[in-house]
């Protein structure tokens, strides 16, 4: 081969195909073609240990196609969300597409500037994560003829792939009752539940979820026992520290509506006696695997990232992104190191 980049000449040849194949299998198109995945797979190793790059923009013109896929997310700051771009990137790049990902801080105005860039470098596919209002992101879409799909969170004027945030939160909430101790204190003996937004759909849910087992297990719920004080931790733990002081103690129970959430909730119980951990059993909507190793018992709820955005791409491959249904995929619990030590179960 001679020396400087491979042409795609150079690429066919080595990997006993036809240019035009390797032109579909750079372009993202092979699945269209009907090309083998095995072969697909070949002609992009091959492509990137010989250092071939695809001039993307004068494809694109060529072809009116830019082989961009973006995401929007609301932060980086947790495990979901990384962990969201992480499995977006490597679905991407199978497809032979190039991934885009920025965070918009769950900020309204930043999602919209942020698609409204993404558009104008010509992104042909949109993941919607996490959108504080991904109608708006739809219509942006939607006048540019941007095909999209929004995860996590759902709107009404495109396919949405979410959790099923309520059988996530029941299961959870069971648990928590399941396995706490009965307090003497008719106030500490309640679960409450923590973090989150109350204009949020996932928290919603997890709430009537939370609410409906409660009541079903133990009878009334107190406007009390539901505090969707915001996702910052600084937040949770001033939400809990009041709880506290309020209860006289931990109650039977904490619901922590998710990581970021319980940062701030462990910066609080750092302060405490062991024996008074104990009395109280700790869940919390999502996971970290630093999390399961909490002094305290820990319950968490595990969104499958994997299968949510799996189901994202392939409305995207079948092209049903303008279709509106809204999808759900079950999550799991996963229980911590303290868990049965502190239960006996």
């Amino acid at each position: 081969m001679k020396s400087g980049k491979s042409t795609i000449y150079d690429l066919a040849s080595l990997a006993g195909v036809s240019a035009s194949t390797v032109s579909a299998v750079l372009s993202g198109n092979w699945r269209e073609r009907r090309i083998a995945e095995a072969t697909a797979l070949k002609v992009q190793h091959l492509a990137d240990s010989h250092k071939y790059s695809v001039n993307r923009q004068a494809s694109g013109l060529r072809k009116s196609r830019s082989g961009l896929i973006g995401m929007i997310i609301p932060l980086h700051d947790n495990r979901f969300f990384s962990e969201m771009a992480q499995v977006f990137e490597g679905l991407a790049r199978a497809r032979g597409w190039y991934p885009i990902v920025v965070s918009t801080l769950r900020d309204p105005a930043l999602e919209l500037e942020t698609v409204r860039t993404l558009i104008s470098y010509r992104v042909e596919h949109l993941l919607v994560v996490g959108a504080t209002d991904p109608d708006s992101v739809s219509r942006v879409c939607n006048g540019h003829g941007v095909a999209h799909v929004n995860v996590d969170l759902p709107g009404t004027m495109a396919a949405s792939v979410i959790s099923d945030n309520y059988s996530g939160a029941r299961q959870l909430t069971e648990q928590l009752i399941a396995r706490s101790r009965t307090q003497r204190s008719r106030k500490r003996n309640r679960p409450y539940f923590v973090g989150g937004l109350a204009s949020d759909y996932a928290t919603q849910r997890r709430m009537e979820a939370f609410k409906d087992t409660v009541q079903a297990h133990l009878g009334e719920v107190l406007p009390a026992q539901l505090n969707p004080c915001g996702y910052e931790g600084e937040l949770a733990e001033a939400a809990v520290r009041t709880l506290h002081a309020d209860l006289g103690g931990l109650p039977r129970a904490l619901f922590i509506n998710s990581t970021i959430a319980l940062e701030g909730v462990v910066r609080f119980l750092s302060q405490l006696p062991p024996e008074e951990l104990a009395a109280c059993t700790f869940g919390c909507y999502d996971w970290d695997p630093f999390a399961m190793h909490l002094r305290f018992p820990l319950i968490m709820v595990r969104q499958d990232v994997r299968g949510l955005l799996a189901k994202a791409f392939q409305i995207i491959d079948d092209g049903l992104a303008g279709k509106r249904p809204v999808i759900e995929i079950q999550p799991a619990l996963v229980f911590g190191d303290g868990v049965n030590a502190s239960t006996g179960t």
